[in-house]
Formats: C-alpha cells, sequence, structure tokens
C-alpha cells in the first residue's frame, strides 16, 4: 500500500478526525457535573444523586424536564460553533488552507459535546472513563454511531437501538465493549465510518465555499453550520429520547427485578406503559 493510502479511505479519515475532535480542550464532558449543574434546578439533591449514581430515567426524572435541559444544550452548543464557525469565515480564501480544518475540527469537537450531553440526559453511562488522551474503541464505536443518527443513516439508528437495548436488558453502567468492537454491531459501526467519511468531504468542501470571500463568508459559513447543527442535535436527541434505556420501569439487582418507586415513578407509570411498546426499536425518521 503506497504511503497516505490509508487516508484516502473515507471509514480511516472520518475516524481520524473523530479522535482529534475528541481530544480537543474543552470537548469531553463529565457526566456528574453536567448531570448536577443541569438538573440542579428542578431536582432535589436525593434524585440528583440517583441520576449520577444510576441514571435520570431510574431516578424517575420526568421526560418533560429532560426534554427541556436537552434543548438547552442544544440551543447553547449551537450559538456556540455557529460563532466559531462565523469567527473561522472572516479572513477569506486566502486563509482557507488553516481555517476550514480548523473550523471541521471544532465542528465535530461541538458535536461531540452534544452528543455526551443527550446521552447523559437519557441515561446512557460516561462515554470517557478517565481523564487521558485516548479515546477507547467502544466510545469510539457508540460516538460513530450517534454520529450516523445526526447524519440521517438509518443503520445507525437500528444499531444504536440494539446497544441501548443491551444496556437496558443488563443493568449496565459500561458501554457493551464487544458487540462495539468485535460483535454483532461492529460491521455497521465500520459501515457508518464510511458513510460519514463521504458526508466528511462534502461538508469540508461546502465550507470551503462559503468561506472565500471574507467577511460575506463569516455570515454565509456561520449560518450554514447554524442550519446544520441544530437539526442533527434534534435528531439524535429524538432518538435517544425514545429509546427504552430512557425510561425503564424498573431495575434488576442481583438478578431480581426491584420496581422503582421514586417521587416521579407514579407519574410516569401510565405513560410508561402506554408508550412502551411503540417505543422498542421505533426509529425516527431523518
Amino acid at each position: 500500500m503506497k504511503p497516505g493510502k490509508v487516508n484516502e479511505n473515507p471509514e480511516s479519515r472520518f475516524s481520524a478526525v473523530l479522535v482529534s475532535a475528541a481530544k480537543l480542550p474543552g470537548v469531553r464532558i463529565n457526566r456528574e457535573a453536567y448531570l448536577r449543574s443541569a438538573l440542579a434546578r428542578h431536582c432535589s439533591e436525593d434524585d440528583i444523586r440517583r441520576a449520577v449514581e444510576e441514571s435520570p430515567a431510574v431516578a424517575g426524572i420526568p421526560v418533560e424536564i429532560l426534554d427541556k435541559l436537552a434543548n438547552d444544550s442544544i440551543r447553547l452548543e449551537t450559538g456556540k460553533v455557529s460563532a466559531l464557525s462565523a469567527a473561522a469565515g472572516i479572513p477569506g480564501v486566502l486563509a482557507l488552507p488553516a481555517t476550514v480544518p480548523a473550523d471541521l475540527a471544532q465542528y465535530f469537537g461541538h458535536m461531540v459535546r452534544i452528543a455526551q450531553k443527550l446521552a447523559y440526559l437519557y441515561s446512557w453511562p460516561d462515554l470517557f472513563s478517565d481523564d487521558g488522551d485516548d479515546v477507547d474503541d467502544a466510545t469510539m464505536g457508540v460516538l460513530t454511531l450517534f454520529f450516523g443518527v445526526m447524519f440521517g443513516a438509518q443503520s445507525a439508528n437500528a444499531a444504536v437501538g440494539k446497544v441501548a437495548g443491551m444496556m437496558s436488558e443488563q443493568v449496565a453502567k459500561k458501554l457493551p465493549q464487544k458487540a462495539l468492537t468485535q460483535g454483532l454491531i461492529y460491521p455497521i459501526v465500520k459501515k457508518v465510518a464510511g458513510y460519514l467519511g463521504v458526508e466528511m468531504t462534502k461538508q469540508t468542501f461546502a465550507k470551503s465555499v462559503s468561506k472565500a470571500i471574507p467577511v460575506v463568508g463569516a455570515v454565509v459559513s456561520g449560518t450554514l453550520t447554524f442550519a446544520t447543527y441544530r437539526p442533527m442535535a434534534r435528531r439524535l436527541k429524538k432518538h435517544l429520547a425514545g429509546l427504552e434505556l430512557a425510561t425503564p420501569s424498573s431495575q434488576v439487582v442481583d438478578g431480581e427485578v426491584v420496581e422503582d418507586h421514586g417521587p416521579f415513578a407514579a407519574a410516569q407509570a401510565e405513560q410508561r406503559g402506554a408508550d412502551s411498546a411503540a417505543v422498542k426499536l421505533e426509529e425516527p425518521q431523518p
């Protein structure tokens, strides 16, 4: 294989950008700190503690609160990424070799940020297990699938649903490593990564064109980012909120089913019962 050939592979190209984005300063979200801050104005300390130790769903946090917090996070991250993209468009065509890669990196970095926030609100475990720079294969896999959902890949929708189902059944506090790295989900991860590599190339071209004219390029670039980022974040939010993992009615401890009798459980019981059949494996349309 000739040098540099690996970079021509869409799957490898996307994976390299994702790893780089995940290593950018400020991209990784501390799950406990985020949940405590987000829930502080809406829940008691006992509910917050249980949400952190278990999950917001097990703590019985009402879906209305989670949806509001998710929308707030989407609005905040969209504003940040759009402002940075607009700033990158000010220099114009002469600065394209420097501004386009930097803009793409920060764009994907903010996608990683919102993916984490939405995952934690809708009861996924910590995606980054330590403070090191390395990104493990399971995290790479689930982030790839999350990005696939954001870009409208139906295979990613189904795969995320399967991963969530595994964790829901086992009341797992970690991602299913084997399924994401060598099991049935892994081929889908690779397929989605290849698709995202192609989409990333298209997006890089669009950003290059939008930044070609100084000042005017800033407006176009910021607008383009706003128009793409927010709908993709909302698509991920809709899918994660509709999974069974986000609304469990019970938890398993030592092989026994223990009903959730939290302060919000009674208010949600009727709704969960009505929605449970529709929630399973439901795939929202892009």
